[in-house]
């Protein structure tokens, strides 16, 4: 039985693990650098109240025609079990093309993730960095920061790109310049994300659910974060989310979150004047926030090595939607099927 490692848990390797044990004998491992899964479809709770979320990360999921066919069941699977729902409320300044439908995760973006996540049956180990990878035996043995090291005959590389040029060890000489030189050239968005909790019985009164936020130098998006996903917030308190402009993201990147949280709510105050004081907040830097620039001409995943194999994918070989982390993470299962 072939042991594979799928680094990251973040949507593609949420999938990669689910699609893997689809009637497969194969023993997966995910590790996770981070305490929790979900990436850039990251959901938070509030510090003081558990039932108050907030999506930090990726906002609602657009089904486009184009995909609508290819994935429908995936669409089907998600929709009947409730990960997924119609996204009903409503947001303004959002541009819908014609065909497209728009989904919210009532429990959170996150939450498809860890669908995914179950469906596979892997438990994840969090806090593993891995730092170094290493050929031994026909096999591949990887380093993590803290904790030693593992032997695996598979690995699946799913994290930003930048990530996966920094690793140490063998991986570094068997990545030929050609590739090296098409990873360099991904490129990525960067931002912050604000949220903001208030405790139960708070009313922010303002006749939308989010906005995107026009001609605003620091502020491109906000939302009334449970009012979004359609659920009732009144056993717990609401939360909005703010989302900077891109363009403050990367003139502030080595700014400390909290410096940049004072600057976020400064300008909120005057975007939304009657907003209430909330009673925490939680402010994150997205450094990969959203492929602006994808690995031209890649079949959706990229072969570092083939025996013993190491693929990697994500947005990077796509784009940054659900369709695309979709998309490569069935492309890396075609890597992997001579191999199992």
């Amino acid at each position: 039985m072939a042991r594979v490692l799928v680094v990251g848990a973040g949507l593609t390797g949420g999938l990669c693990a689910a699609l893997l044990k689809r009637g497969r004998p194969v023993s997966v491992a995910v590790w996770e650098q981070a305490r929790d899964s979900g990436g850039r479809m990251t959901t938070v709770q509030s510090p003081c109240d558990p039932q108050c979320r907030a999506d930090l990360g990726a906002q609602y999921v657009t089904r486009t025609p184009h995909y609508a066919g290819q994935h429908q069941s995936f669409y089907d699977e998600l929709l009947t079990q409730g990960v997924l729902k119609p996204l009903t409320s409503l947001i303004e300044g959002m541009v819908v093309k014609e065909g497209d439908c728009n989904f919210v995760a009532p429990q959170g973006i996150s939450s498809i993730v860890k669908h995914y996540l179950k469906e596979s049956g892997v438990e994840v180990s969090y806090g593993h960095r891995v730092t170094e990878i290493y050929l031994k035996d026909d096999k591949w043995e990887v380093h993590k920061e803290v904790g030693g090291s593992e032997l695996f005959d598979i690995i699946i590389l799913t994290m930003p790109v930048p990530q996966i040029l920094q690793l140490q060890g063998d991986i570094k000489n068997l990545i030929s310049e050609s590739q090296k030189r098409q990873l360099a050239s991904v490129r990525y968005s960067c931002r912050f994300a604000l949220g903001l909790f208030y405790e139960a019985g708070t009313h922010i009164e303002v006749p939308w659910a989010a906005r995107y936020i026009l001609n605003n130098p620091y502020i491109c998006f906000i939302s009334i974060d449970h009012r979004k996903r359609d659920v009732d917030a009144a056993d717990s308190g609401p939360s909005v989310v703010v989302h900077t402009t891109t363009s403050f993201g990367m003139e502030n990147l080595e700014k400390s979150t909290e410096d940049v949280r004072d600057v976020i709510l400064q300008q909120v105050s005057c975007v939304l004047p009657g907003l209430p004081t909330p009673a925490s907040t939680m402010c994150h830097r997205w450094t990969y926030s959203q492929v602006t620039q994808a690995i031209p001409h890649c079949p959706g995943q990229m072969t570092l090595h083939h025996n013993p194999l190491l693929v990697c994918g994500g947005d990077s070989f796509t784009r940054s939607n659900f369709d695309g982390c979709l998309e490569s993470s069935l492309c890396v299962m075609e890597a992997l099927k001579p191999h199992l």
